[in-house]
């Protein structure tokens, strides 16, 4: 049993095809994904796709990459909206120096306001998190001084100072397709020393394709492949791996039910 914990199902590459994504997913033991928000203003779509698979849940958040789109979206919004009975997470926000498309001011802002809203709501937030390891470490560690609150590294692919911050204060860490390609061995070494209560397994489909399927459209059945090297990273079974990875889940996103 897997659970693709981070996919964009209303991408069109994943929305025009939504029933056969859902059947190859089945087919592969994909028991449960999150389809996860990058805009709060499109909430409806997420909770559509949640409301009409019973193994979808979503999220409600603003990716940083635009951050100062809804710079108008304030914690108590996330708050409310959270409420909705599928919605499981807070997020994505977060941090992206490699593109830099929107101000780092205002992702910074915005990941502060959905950091709140964990707190409050005790839903975990999903952070992106890209080429800003120092500052990132420093907010985490900032934020979780004034409170605790549950957070998920998606896509984990920054060096193993950032992923023992993580852990040291409770976070979770979820790796994705990039864990099988050549050039990421420093992820694979982080993926050898977290601890079996704190890592998951995503796609982020439509994005990041793992080997076998590298520059096709990434899609949750896809997440096999990447449990498959994880576990062969970790030196367990993939049942192990989809044991441990699916109590994780359960655990972090408790909202869930199962």
């Amino acid at each position: 049993m897997l659970i693709d914990s981070h996919c964009h199902l209303d991408f069109e590459a994943l929305a025009s095809d939504i029933d056969g994504v859902m059947a190859r997913a089945a087919a592969a033991g994909v028991t449960g994904m999150v389809t996860i928000s990058t805009h709060v203003e499109k909430f409806s779509t997420y909770t559509a796709l949640a409301e009409r698979f019973a193994n979808v849940w979503c999220s409600v958040g603003t990716h940083p990459h635009h951050a100062d789109e809804e710079l108008h979206i304030q914690t108590d919004d996330l708050v409310r909206l959270s409420a909705h009975p599928r919605c499981v997470a807070i997020g994505e926000a977060g941090l992206d120096y490699f593109y830099d498309n929107a101000p780092r001011e205002a992702q910074a802002t915005g990941l502060r306001r959905h950091i709140a809203a964990a707190r409050i709501t005790s839903l975990p937030l999903v952070i992106h998190s890209r080429k800003c390891d120092d500052d990132m470490a420093a907010i985490l560690r900032e934020e979780a001084g004034q409170g605790a609150f549950p957070f998920l590294l998606h896509c984990f692919t920054a060096g193993p100072d950032l992923a023992r911050t993580a852990l040291d204060l409770g976070g979770y860490i979820s790796f994705s397709g990039i864990i099988t390609f050549k050039n990421a061995e420093e992820i694979r070494e982080v993926a050898k020393f977290v601890p079996a209560d704190r890592y998951l397994v995503e796609t982020d489909a439509p994005y990041l394709a793992p080997i076998p399927h590298r520059g096709e459209s990434n899609e949750p059945s896809f997440v096999r492949h990447t449990a498959e090297k994880v576990a062969e990273v970790r030196g367990i079974s993939l049942e192990q791996l989809g044991s441990e990875t699916s109590a994780n889940f359960a655990r972090l996103f408790s909202k869930t039910g199962l």
